[in-house]
């Protein structure tokens, strides 16, 4: 099928120029046509996109999906705290198929907002596989490992088995739409052996390693006190970042660190809302990009977030580095939104997206500009990210089909997942609509 979108502005090719009234022509899943004339080849579908922005879809480079059913939980504690007191005891009680509605829920998120493709790590990845591959939406998943001791090495670790083993039988499926990463959760769950063992399988697959690291500044000199190193050395040593690997968070790397990152060519993730919010600081994201570090943006999960808005991220991305550094001039607008899109979707091993351009794949959003606070329209960039909302988008396609339009979700029975999603609460915290039983 070919799909032609008329009169709309297109932010397109690797600079993000503007093409003002221009055409954009979509045959089966790849952008064939970009340009200010009307193509005089014949397309099944014409859209009139008038008041229209069409731009590439986002990439959410970290977040925990299922985690839509936590969403506040554990509010207003640091990161140990939130994680072991509040947030493990409810992932206790989950079963496969909240992972499932759970990611179903997060999906329409993501959709309705402009994300085409995300990272994931969290639990049950062949439940969450079946949400994905319903909703048609873009996806690297990977099962972390975690060691804490003897008892967790590689050939006893039931995570370190099944986390190959989805690799293995997964990666590249659904027309390429899954792809299958290796995750380590963190240093400071995690041992020695079950490390190096992991890169080693890492290096026979070349496969990305997904890892939290240095998300606090305790996190990070607890690693030192106990090995003399930080958590990027000492991921280094155990052979890690000898493979593809991506750093979430990074909010306490040292320069050394930095050093080390992009001779590895490793991607950091920024994760604005959720380091703020648990207080975790503010990472040196204008120090990465002046090194030349690919930095990518994530939402992190909706504990911690607590939503799944890569806009909001892309606002905070802009603001809150030039108000630390005293500097306006720093994380220009045009950096912001190639974090959220082509530095994200090298991370995730997409070099095919990210980019309106020609033979590359129409993972495209449109953002409707005929609203009050997107008018007037000085500078498109500008208003992407400092007027533009989640809310705004009014069309998101991947791989040149149409999955969310108009606020009606096209591959998700959205009124079903809500029932389930309130009867999953009602189990979990014993309330409905907010309410204590």
């Amino acid at each position: 099928m070919k799909t032609l979108f008329e009169k709309a502005d297109i932010l397109f090719g690797d600079d993000l120029e503007v093409l003002f009234n221009g055409y954009l022509g979509i045959e089966e899943d790849k952008i064939i046509y970009v340009g200010s004339k009307k193509p005089t080849d014949k397309y099944d579908v014409v859209k009139d996109m008038s008041n229209k922005l069409l731009m590439p879809g986002l990439v959410n480079s970290h977040s925990h999906a299922a985690m839509t059913l936590l969403r506040g939980v554990g509010t207003g504690f640091p990161l140990q705290e939130w994680l072991f007191d509040n947030v493990i005891p409810i992932e206790n009680k989950l079963v496969p198929n909240d992972i499932k509605v759970g990611n179903q829920l997060a999906i329409m998120e993501m959709l309705s907002t402009g994300t085409v493709s995300f990272s994931d790590m969290y639990d049950q990845p062949v439940s969450q596989m079946e949400a994905v591959t319903n909703a048609k939406i873009k996806v690297n998943i990977c099962r972390p490992i975690l060691a804490f001791g003897q008892e967790d090495e590689p050939e006893k670790n039931e995570r370190f088995i099944e986390s190959l083993w989805l690799y293995d039988n997964y990666n590249n499926t659904d027309h390429g739409r899954i792809k299958i990463d290796l995750g380590i959760h963190a240093e400071y769950t995690s041992t020695e052996g079950s490390v190096g063992a992991y890169a080693v399988e890492a290096k026979k697959r070349n496969a990305n390693i997904h890892v939290h690291v240095s998300e606090t500044i305790k996190e990070h000199n607890e690693c030192k006190e106990k090995y003399g190193k930080t958590p990027t050395k000492w991921l280094n040593d155990l052979g890690i970042l000898d493979t593809k690997c991506q750093f979430a968070h990074g909010v306490a790397l040292e320069d050394e660190d930095l050093n080390i990152i992009k001779e590895k060519g490793i991607t950091v993730i920024h994760n604005p809302s959720s380091n703020m919010k648990l207080g975790s600081g503010f990472a040196r994201i204008n120090k990465m990009l002046e090194m030349g570090i690919n930095v990518s943006l994530g939402t992190d999960g909706a504990a911690s977030n607590n939503n799944l808005n890569m806009f909001e991220e892309m606002h905070l991305a802009a603001m809150i580095h030039k108000g630390y550094e005293n500097d306006a001039t720093i994380l220009p607008s045009k950096t912001v939104i190639k974090m959220a899109t082509i530095n994200g979707a090298r991370m995730q091993g997409r070099l095919d997206t990210g980019i309106i351009k020609e033979g590359f794949k129409a993972d495209i959003i449109a953002i409707d500009f005929n609203k009050p606070h997107l008018i007037p329209n000085i500078d498109y960039l500008d208003s992407v990210i400092y007027s533009a909302q989640g809310s705004d988008v009014c069309m998101t396609m991947i791989d040149g089909s149409i999955v969310y339009e108009d606020g009606q979700f096209l591959t998700i029975d959205a009124e079903q997942t809500y029932e389930e999603v309130r009867q999953i609460t009602e189990r979990l915290y014993e309330v409905y609509d907010g309410k204590k039983r």
